[in-house]
């Protein structure tokens, strides 16, 4: 994937370059080095870890540990240390302990991910875990999945209010049915502010005025076209 976005970054015209969701399994060294190396990559990464326990991962059949997932983690920070991370977690798979569940809220903490997708296990027939013991309650995988996404929150406002007051250059993707521009920071944040249509498609810069754990409000500077 790294030769691929170096191939990418050459074209002209093309300013900006993310890619969808990895598996850490397939992260290898030049796609570490292409987040420090061009430009034109964007500061952000998903990669998908679904527990914090090395006991879930291995019954998830995940191929990674805790630890192996943090490592990864700090290569890519080495490379890009402003890079911005999210991720996906799955709460309550069969067998999950509150042992295992602070295990997941210990990763979070350490990694402080920027945006979390996070999700209560159900059962998919034809699935091996679809016939595994141990099925967790739902009144604690609702405890537990309202754990998780509080302390997720906390560290998606911690990172976006420093953003307050500063200008960032946001790429408007849409207009929305309440007359507000739509976008994306270089780092993956939604980004809302009044503006013309015609701007849909156009990077601009925003000064940003307002921060919440999902987004960040603002406005086009006066000086700017509208």
């Amino acid at each position: 994937i790294g030769k691929l976005m170096r191939s990418l970054a050459s074209i002209d015209g093309l300013d900006r370059i993310r890619y969808m969701t990895s598996h850490p399994r397939d992260c290898d060294d030049d796609m570490i080095a292409v987040h420090a190396d061009c430009a034109k990559v964007m500061p952000f990464l998903h990669l998908p870890v679904q527990s914090g326990s090395d006991k879930i991962l291995a019954a998830m059949n995940r191929k990674h540990t805790a630890d192996e997932y943090r490592t990864l983690i700090a290569r890519f920070r080495a490379a890009r240390p402003d890079i911005a991370l999210s991720s996906d977690f799955i709460i309550g798979f069969p067998g999950e302990t509150e042992e295992d569940h602070q295990a997941t809220l210990q990763l979070l903490d350490d990694i402080k991910f920027t945006s979390v997708y996070s999700f209560k296990y159900s059962a998919r027939p034809g699935t091996p875990a679809a016939n595994m013991h141990g099925l967790v309650p739902e009144q604690i995988k609702d405890r537990r999945l309202h754990e998780l996404q509080a302390v997720a929150a906390a560290h998606a406002r911690a990172f976006n209010t420093p953003f307050i007051g500063k200008h960032i250059p946001v790429l408007f993707d849409r207009y929305t049915d309440d007359g507000q521009l739509h976008g994306k920071s270089p780092y993956n944040q939604s980004v809302h502010c009044a503006g013309n249509a015609r701007l849909v498609g156009q990077i601009m810069d925003v000064e940003i005025t307002s921060a919440s754990a999902t987004a960040l409000s603002g406005k086009i500077p006066q000086s700017m076209p509208e």
